[in-house]
């Protein structure tokens, strides 16, 4: 692909994206009135099964690029937990308004990863303990929310018709937007001449992780900050379980240095201050957006640094 036509790609993914993310909010809400379960739930839930940001790990893993298969998911965390919480708080300024038992669970989710990488190998053992624990942190976190159930005029007139239909459609359109973002991006970015390392845990881990802005968003300028914060949480909980392990059991991780020395901590300690930003401001505005926005900032130098 031409960077023109990864430019190309790169602008119909941003529109097709910001489109999904509405639809599937109106097909969240309305599951989650049918069926009595709280739409932030299912967010936690749906929102985080990523077949793009999987898919990328393990073909890149499958070709010997452990480096970059791990910045799948751990510069994915980190960009989630810094940029996307950022520039979401400068969008659309949200209340923090979840029990406090969500941000511990933000937080503590990469801490098995860490445990088990930090040694510059995930055996397939331990790919298995990860997504057991991926199991256990999900359900723990979609617990925190499950009475936060949608109002009545949250989910109104034509918006009410086919909710299950408007969910699957807004996934679907949501992946696709997110495959030609991140081919786009990838696009332009490859000629670059990027090492393999920085680029899955900068440009990639960003490109198949850029429909994550709309999802967190749309919510929030529509008054549901908790859909979008439990999209964040569940997101990171996906890929620092689930993803990392099943990367790992299709072929065991070995991680170099750099990763295991700046990248798995980056991404352990992220969660944790986005965790005490919402428990200590119980907001996420423009200040703190600006804040996490900083941190990032800091990241990508220290990678361009590290890589240099």
């Amino acid at each position: 692909m031409s960077i023109a036509v990864g430019l190309i790609a790169l602008v119909v993914g941003i529109v097709l994206v910001v489109g999904a993310a509405d639809v599937f909010v109106d097909g969240l809400l309305g599951v989650g009135r049918r069926l009595g379960v709280a739409p932030f739930v299912l967010t936690v839930v749906l929102s985080g099964f990523e077949t793009e940001n999987l898919a990328a790990g393990i073909a890149t893993n499958a070709k010997g690029l452990s480096g970059a298969a791990a910045g799948t998911f751990l510069g994915g965390v980190t960009f989630l937990a810094f940029a996307v919480a950022g520039i979401g708080g400068l969008i659309a300024p949200m209340r923090a308004g979840l029990p406090w038992r969500f941000a511990a669970w933000t937080a503590l989710a990469p801490l098995p990863l860490f445990a088990v990488a930090v040694d510059g190998h995930v055996s397939r053992p331990e790919g298995g303990l990860l997504i057991a624990w991926f199991t256990l942190a999900l359900y723990g976190a979609a617990r925190t929310g499950r009475d936060l159930l949608a109002d009545d005029e949250d989910v109104g007139g034509a918006r009410q018709r086919h909710p299950f239909a408007r969910l699957v459609l807004g996934l679907g359109a949501l992946t696709g937007g997110g495959w030609l973002l991140s081919d786009g991006l990838h696009a332009v970015v490859r000629n670059v001449g990027i090492a393999p390392t920085l680029l899955g845990n900068t440009a990639l881990a960003a490109s198949v992780e850029a429909e994550e802005l709309a999802r967190v968003a749309v919510p929030a300028r529509r008054g549901r900050p908790e859909l979008a914060l439990g999209n964040i949480a569940g997101t990171i909980i996906h890929f620092a379980a689930l993803n990392a392990g099943v990367i790992a059991l299709v072929r065991p991780l070995t991680l170099d240095h750099d990763t295991t020395r700046f990248y798995l901590p980056a991404a352990t300690v992220s969660p944790t201050i986005l965790a005490a930003v919402l428990l200590t401001r119980r907001r996420l505005g423009r200040a703190e957006g600006v804040g996490l926005i900083a941190l990032y900032a800091a990241y990508l130098t220290g990678a361009i640094l590290l890589a240099a």
